[in-house]
């Protein structure tokens, strides 16, 4: 009896060791997204000197050299932050040009009404993805092969504007994701021992907590829906099934990369 309830105490101590030392290495992977929240909390006091937007643009290059200078993000992560920035500031163009959001501030940065720095919003899971791949050291198991992976990524991208003109098949596309990436696996290792995750199962995490870091933003003023005019709401939870898709577009995008990178590195050898 002794004996086994060491066993037990020590499996607990040894559980959450384990889950400290993977929460340490989540929130280090989300020291980007968490200094663009903390500096939208504080662009309210520079709101009498510089608009907001134009403090965050300044404020998100800033954070971003900082990080590639003290080589917390390597040149291949700011490249991919920057694609993700562009490909996010494109959809920030269309979707508010049709009204499904809006930056009501004044400020000099904007263009067709959409602030420079919004594309960091979207460069921030970017830089999430990119550091939990290198902290946890992820390996996808199981992956599809790359054509059907980035066909799948380009009509999820797509159908977010498509689906001001025709009918949304994000769920159409949704059984298509099941079903080609239900074998696919993602391994991490956290504190030398290495564990396993559906990909699937990582696409549906990553949403959620995006989704609630969006209830966050819109109540600092990072931007507005329709329905947040008269005063702050939750955002609807069928913003959740938006950011899974987005999740998915990312993780697609990044993994690409990652393979792709891997693959060149072989054949050098």
């Amino acid at each position: 009896m002794i004996s086994l309830h060491l066993s037990n105490r020590m499996a607990v101590k040894e559980f959450a060791r384990k889950l400290f030392h993977f929460g340490l290495q989540q929130a280090l992977s989300c020291l980007f997204p968490v200094l663009v929240f903390v500096m939208l909390a504080l662009s309210h006091l520079f709101a009498g000197i510089i608009p907001r937007y134009d403090f965050m643009l300044i404020a998100c290059v800033s954070i971003q050299v900082v990080l590639y200078l003290t080589k917390i993000e390597t040149r291949d992560e700011v490249v991919v932050i920057c694609i993700f920035h562009l490909l996010g500031l494109l959809m920030e163009l269309f979707k508010v040009h049709y009204g499904s959001w809006q930056y009501p501030e004044h400020a000099y940065t904007k263009i067709a009404g959409v602030p420079l720095y919004s594309g960091f919003m979207y460069a921030s899971v970017a830089s999430y993805m990119c550091q939990a791949w290198r902290r946890l050291k992820l390996n996808i198991h199981h992956w599809p092969n790359h054509y059907t992976a980035m066909v799948l990524g380009a009509l999820i991208y797509i159908n977010f504007f498509t689906n001001h003109f025709i009918p949304d098949v994000r769920y159409v596309i949704g059984v298509f994701i099941i079903y080609f990436f239900r074998k696919a696996i993602v391994k991490f290792t956290v504190d030398g021992r290495q564990f396993s995750m559906p990909v699937i199962v990582s696409f549906l995490l990553i949403g959620f907590f995006i989704w609630l870091a969006e209830n966050m933003a819109t109540l600092l003023g990072a931007w507005q829906y329709a329905y947040q005019h008269k005063g702050w709401k939750m955002v609807n939870y069928q913003k959740i099934s938006s950011w899974e898709f987005l999740v998915i577009v990312s993780f697609i995008i990044v993994a690409e990369l990652k393979l792709f990178k891997n693959t060149a590195k072989q054949s050098d050898r």
